[in-house]
């Protein structure tokens, strides 16, 4: 099926590695075109230069009050136009209710939270009907994950945030949708993992409970966000759609 991707230009964070990079590596491949960004100027240039001259990259945190202008700015610089953002972040620190600092709260918050909220509402300023707006968001959306308290209490509200967007944007013909994944083969997954006595263990247990009797693969994560964001979901807004091989039971 034609996707409908070539030369829709996107701009994807979080794109140097984990899911962020997944999303972008299969937009380029079905022909789009796309920004992609992360913190550390080393790593966007690698990331940029891997997925060729389909890509730039921009080094920017997306805590950084100026980085949705410049991210639009930059897609429209270098391809002429701008038809949606997927907006990825590294997750925020693990830990159970008692160990995570007022700090890394606040920081979380910025990056996680508000960052994400300044780029949706400067993306949905500067996009025509047919752009669209996703998240990359957690499984955390609809039930906590022991020791990951920040996550559990941040996602879900962004969740909320983009259901209402999905609700005033659609009379423009703008979209927005959210991905929640589960336990993707991601640095991100295996670091969480490696968090417990015996990670071998720790991932058998998981796999257990997945009706696919296994991990999901960046790949697979990067095809179905490539979906959504393209043309050939049209009619599809306001959704969260796991990720995560049935390891949601409920409907």
């Amino acid at each position: 099926m034609d996707l409908g991707l070539k030369d829709r230009v996107y701009v994807v964070t979080g794109a140097t590695r984990g899911l962020g990079n997944a999303a972008a590596r299969e937009l380029v491949a079905d022909g789009a075109k796309v920004v992609v960004t992360g913190r550390d100027d080393k790593r966007v240039a690698a990331a940029a230069a891997e997925l060729g001259p389909n890509a730039v990259g921009v080094a920017v945190d997306n805590a950084d009050t100026e980085a949705p202008a410049r991210l639009i700015a930059a897609a429209r610089d270098a391809f002429g136009g701008f038809d949606g953002i997927l907006v990825s972040v590294g997750g925020p620190p693990a830990g159970f209710v008692a160990d995570n600092t007022d700090e890394q709260w606040r920081a979380a918050f910025e990056s996680v939270f508000l960052g994400a909220v300044r780029l949706a509402r400067t993306a949905a300023a500067e996009l025509d009907e047919g752009g669209v707006i996703g998240f990359v968001l957690s499984a955390s959306v609809h039930e906590p994950i022991p020791a990951l308290t920040i996550s559990n209490g941040l996602r879900p509200g962004l969740a909320g945030f983009a259901k209402s967007l999905a609700d005033e944007l659609g009379p423009r013909g703008i979209r927005v949708v959210g991905l929640l994944p589960s336990r993707i083969d991601t640095d991100r997954v295996r670091e969480l993992d490696g968090l417990s006595a015996d990670p071998e263990a720790t991932r058998a247990g998981h796999e257990a409970r997945i009706p696919l009797r296994r991990y999901g693969t960046p790949e697979e994560f990067g095809r179905a966000a490539a979906f959504l964001l393209s043309p050939a979901a049209s009619y599809l807004t306001g959704i969260m759609l796991p990720v995560d091989g049935g390891m949601r039971h409920g409907f």
